[in-house]
């Protein structure tokens, strides 16, 4: 249980930091000294800065990858419906690290772009495996006709986390809905589904 304390003060330390600093100026002994332990035990759990960052972004998607996991499991829901609630558990995150982002004041916008493109970056690496199981299972179900599974999860999953995230190409929520929309067009198009059958996928 302490090793798990420990563990998880060193992560609240490096996001604390965050919320007033650049990355690149915090230094392992800050986020020693944040986390009130020595430097000495940063490395006993870490081996540098950016492995701390990437256990950070384990910690904050946690939710939606378990989701996923799980999710690919349930083969008695229809895939569609387990792609929805994939996509809520993502959203869901994105708006939780939004609210957490740090004021343009406080950090410069390239730090934070730099910064939430890791998070991306390992969302959709770390959901595709999971995705691609989904709909792979939904094509043997003759439920979706798609030839190219994995590419079709990376296709969605990148779409969908860079309008959510709405960083890296910042839209209005206009934008955002109209470009969503569009995105269930194609699925409808491309997996053989009637016109409108997937709408539920915008809630």
């Amino acid at each position: 249980m302490a090793e798990n304390t420990k563990y998880n003060q060193i992560l609240d330390a490096l996001q604390s930091l965050l919320e007033g600093q650049n990355l690149q100026t915090i230094t392992v002994s800050e986020i020693a000294q944040t986390a009130g332990i020595g430097k000495g035990s940063i490395y006993y759990y870490f081996d540098s800065k950016d492995a701390i960052l990437e256990a950070l972004m384990e910690r904050e998607y946690k939710k939606p990858l378990d989701t996923a996991k799980n999710l690919a499991k349930q083969t008695d829901i229809p895939p569609f419906t387990r792609m929805a609630m994939i996509f809520q558990a993502c959203k869901n995150s994105s708006i939780e690290y939004l609210r957490q982002d740090p004021a343009p004041t406080s950090t410069s916008a390239q730090e934070s772009a730099y910064i939430h493109q890791k998070y991306l970056n390992y969302l959709i690496c770390e959901l595709k495996p999971e995705f691609a199981e989904i709909i792979k299972q939904g094509i043997e179900a003759g439920e979706i006709h798609f030839d190219y599974p994995k590419e079709l999860a990376e296709i969605v999953l990148i779409v969908i986390t860079v309008k959510m995230g709405n960083t890296l190409v910042p839209s209005t929520p206009e934008e955002i809905a109209e470009t969503m929309r569009a995105l269930i067009s194609l699925l409808e198009k491309g997996t053989g589904n009637v016109q409108g059958s997937l709408n539920f996928l915008l809630t």
